[in-house]
């Protein structure tokens, strides 16, 4: 039997699953990967929803409300945590502490029919695990029209993003993640961030391609996709490799792929980058696959732009 009902769409992927099989062996990766799918699928019955299928290291449900379909996936992210930390315990496998979790939430009409889910909203759903970082919740604006206003407040807006095999770009929101913060930055580089000025723009430079994106034009996908806000055209680079957001007034990179992405400073530091997100600042060199101390990885170059720093400086007795 065919039905045809408007629902909110939910994938979730396991991330780090596939480094299991070689480090575990088949028998054991595929005990835990199990586990996993098992629990992350309890929260789903918890909200009222229903598993349509699991996909190895995932699943795919839906759900009648976005607000039950936003629950399960926050649940689903608080039990993988609760994996995750049992992976420290004594006697536990060490796999479980590399494990991530990225959801996707799309709202749109399904069909259903002979035990699974069809339509753009499936599709959709389905795209946003190419963009989502660890431990993400990648939500549409379909699904936040349908959340309560406190709720739907607590997303942020990553504008519009272009889902590989779709052609109209989709609104996303995130929640969740590992996000760096003002007081995260304090900590790292120390000092009172306070009185800096945001910054104006990023500069990104490859092979000739010299484009300079301000904060409102964020955020920017990095990768080998034409459909990429910046294409770097490298087969070591992913379709949807590296992600650049605006938030807490500041540029921040995320890594999408699975080579890594690695970022080197003026200062000589390198950050290596796996499914983990930095805050990018001064100039350095952006690694997509491979290390920028690797002569042929493919690297794009970047500037934080502050036009302020640029302006001639008037004496103090002069204003």
């Amino acid at each position: 039997m065919t039905r045809i009902s408007d629902r909110t769409v939910l994938f979730a992927d396991l991330r780090g699953s596939t480094a299991l099989f070689e480090t575990l062996g088949n028998a054991e990766a595929t005990s835990v990967v199990t586990h996993c799918v098992t629990a992350l699928a309890v929260p789903v019955a918890d909200h009222h929803g229903t598993v349509v299928k699991t996909l190895g290291d995932g699943l795919m449900a839906v759900f009648d409300d976005p607000p039950d379909a936003l629950a399960a996936a926050v649940q689903m992210h608080d039990v993988l945590d609760a994996i995750v930390s049992r992976g420290s315990e004594r006697g536990a496998s060490s796999g479980l502490r590399a494990l991530r979790l990225q959801v996707g939430l799309a709202r749109g009409e399904v069909v259903e029919m002979r035990g699974d889910c069809f339509g753009d909203a499936v599709n959709v759903a389905a795209r946003l695990l190419d963009h989502a970082g660890d431990n993400e919740t990648l939500v549409t604006a379909e699904v936040v029209r349908g959340l309560p206003t406190d709720i739907a407040t607590r997303l942020r807006c990553l504008d519009h993003l272009v889902l590989r095999g779709r052609v109209e770009p989709v609104q996303v929101f995130v929640t969740g993640g590992r996000r760096g913060s003002g007081d995260a930055a304090v900590t790292q580089f120390g000092g009172d961030f306070s009185s800096v000025l945001e910054p104006d723009g990023l500069r990104l430079t490859w092979a000739g391609t010299n484009r300079v994106f301000a904060s409102a034009q964020m955020p920017v996908v990095l990768g080998r996709s034409v459909q990429a806000s910046f294409c770097v055209d490298d087969s070591r680079v992913s379709r949807s490799h590296a992600r650049v957001d605006w938030h807490g007034g500041s540029f921040q990179l995320t890594d999408l792929s699975y080579n890594g992405t690695y970022v080197r400073f003026a200062d000589g530091e390198i950050v290596s980058l796996r499914r983990g997100a930095c805050t990018l600042h001064g100039s350095g060199t952006i690694g997509l696959g491979g290390s920028p101390s690797d002569p042929g990885s493919p690297c794009v170059a970047f500037d934080v732009l502050r036009f302020a720093d640029t302006q001639p400086q008037v004496p103090l007795e002069l204003r």
